[in-house]
């Protein structure tokens, strides 16, 4: 899968430049998702090709209404929805015409332990073996 992001939006020039590069170099059996902001974005990422649309930071009710109003236009284009969705919000975004809810909370807020599994190299080992 691909996934265009805003960045690589502008780095293109607009959603439908990012989505028909990413079609031609993905080739036809690579999925292109496209973040957008609003319904208008949406509905230019599929008219360009994408296969998911991914509204981003929307309330339940903006969800709720553009997800049908796209899906009046592109049935056969996946909707998700994404962006500050919690477990206790989720339920707020259920709706018939979003097909995938993303919970970034589950991967984010976690403290890290920064390691390496990198073995010495063997001329290090057998240096430190002799002394």
């Amino acid at each position: 899968m691909v996934m265009l992001k805003d960045n690589h939006i502008w780095a293109c020039g607009s959603i439908k430049e990012a989505t028909t590069k990413a079609k031609a170099v993905a080739g036809h059996a690579t999925k292109v998702e496209v973040e957008c902001r609003d319904l208008g974005e949406a509905l230019e990422a599929a008219e360009a090709g994408a296969d998911i649309v991914m509204l981003d930071n929307f309330s339940p009710e903006e969800i709720k209404r553009d997800a049908k109003a796209f899906k009046e236009q592109y049935p056969h284009v996946l909707v998700e929805a994404s962006g500050g969705i919690t477990c206790e919000t989720i339920k707020d975004y259920l709706s018939e015409h979003v097909d995938v809810i993303s919970q970034g909370a589950l991967t984010q807020g976690y403290s890290v332990l920064d390691f390496s599994m990198k073995l010495p190299r063997p001329e290090t080992m057998a240096a430190s073996a002799d002394q």
